[in-house]
């Protein structure tokens, strides 16, 4: 088959690959309709992340189930299902408690961005569509598969309530979907913190009632403004840098609740800061198989439409370039299609 390989940062190329092969009896291999780049990759892309040889990249992924293994009973072959990037069995107590990217037999799915994917625990991380979806609807559902789930695992985590005033620090796909996400929980205010003139006005259709340009100790001072001068109720942190966090921390009022799914990478709590804000602050990996249900409903009744997110469609053959588009912040997220 053929299938993404990171040679090295800044080299992606597609290559001829063995087709993955049902390994263990929970096991399911997916022939991938969809699939995409996530901004989490462009780390590896970019070298923050060391790149230990040319390996196989990607985890988010629809497509139509090919073969099950033996232990696997709810789902069959020829059923359009989507999965989280982490598997998980869905039955140990912190999948029960709703945390299934902490699973204790949970295992990273990786090599998505190829023709096929093999799916480990496949009962507990695949979900099947109601029906085969159409065309339009593919898009939408892919985005389930990482970037609406962990928007919408930011604004639970950060408590968004009826009502409520939200901030969204981070304009990309994830950010975006923390808009819809605070949408859709009732969040009577929304602040989308965004410089760029394409990502705001997505974030606008999307729900956001206001746009912060600013960043930094001014991003903060805006939210107060907007806020007579207290700070948000909700901050989702999208970003994961050391700016981010603590934008995200300081726009936040006392008693409010940050979100982080920002991917960390440099950034640090200070303590005391903490302690004396009396914000608290919930993050990790999303658990997307814990939404995988609820936001294939939203989708499927046109409640909700995250795939807009996605603006540059390619062939898997053209994948270097999508990444490409998005390091250099042409594209806010490349779908592709094998």
């Amino acid at each position: 088959m053929r299938a993404t390989i990171i040679q090295a940062p800044g080299d992606i190329r597609v290559q001829n690959a063995p087709e993955p092969k049902i390994t263990a009896s929970t096991d399911a291999v997916i022939r991938t309709v969809a699939t995409c780049v996530c901004g989490s990759d462009l780390w590896s892309y970019r070298g923050v992340l060391p790149v230990a040889g040319p390996q196989p990249i990607g985890h988010e992924y629809v497509g139509i189930v090919e073969e099950v293994g033996s232990d696997v009973a709810s789902v069959t072959p020829g059923q359009f299902v989507i999965g989280s990037f982490v598997a998980s069995d869905n039955t140990c107590p912190i999948c029960q408690a709703g945390y299934q990217t902490s699973c204790q037999h949970a295992e990273w799915v990786n090599g998505a961005q190829a023709e096929y994917v093999r799916v480990p625990l496949a009962d507990g991380t695949l979900v099947a569509t109601p029906e085969q979806p159409s065309e339009e609807l593919i898009p939408d559902l892919l985005a389930l598969s990482d970037v609406m789930g962990t928007g919408w695992y930011a604004a639970k985590a950060a408590e968004v309530k009826p009502g409520s005033t939200a901030v969204v620090v981070g304009d990309g796909a994830v950010g975006l979907s923390g808009v819809i996400a605070a949408k859709e929980l009732g969040a009577e205010r929304i602040i989308a913190m965004s410089r760029h003139e394409s990502r705001q006005k997505l974030a606008l259709e999307f729900g956001a009632t206001d746009i912060v340009t600013e960043r930094g100790e001014e991003g903060v001072a805006r939210v107060k403004e907007l806020t007579n001068g207290i700070g948000a109720d909700s901050v989702l942190e999208c970003v994961g840098t050391q700016e981010s966090l603590h934008q995200a921390l300081q726009s936040t009022r006392p008693g409010g609740n940050v979100g982080f799914v920002g991917f960390p990478h440099g950034s640090q709590i200070d303590g005391q800061e903490l302690f004396f804000s009396h914000v608290g602050l919930r993050g990790g990996p999303a658990p997307v198989r814990a939404y995988l249900p609820d936001l294939i409903d939203r989708v499927f009744r046109g409640r909700i439409n995250p795939g807009r997110v996605f603006d540059l469609t390619l062939t898997l053959d053209e994948v270097a370039e999508g990444y490409k588009a998005m390091d250099e912040r042409r594209a806010i997220k490349t779908l592709l299609r094998p």
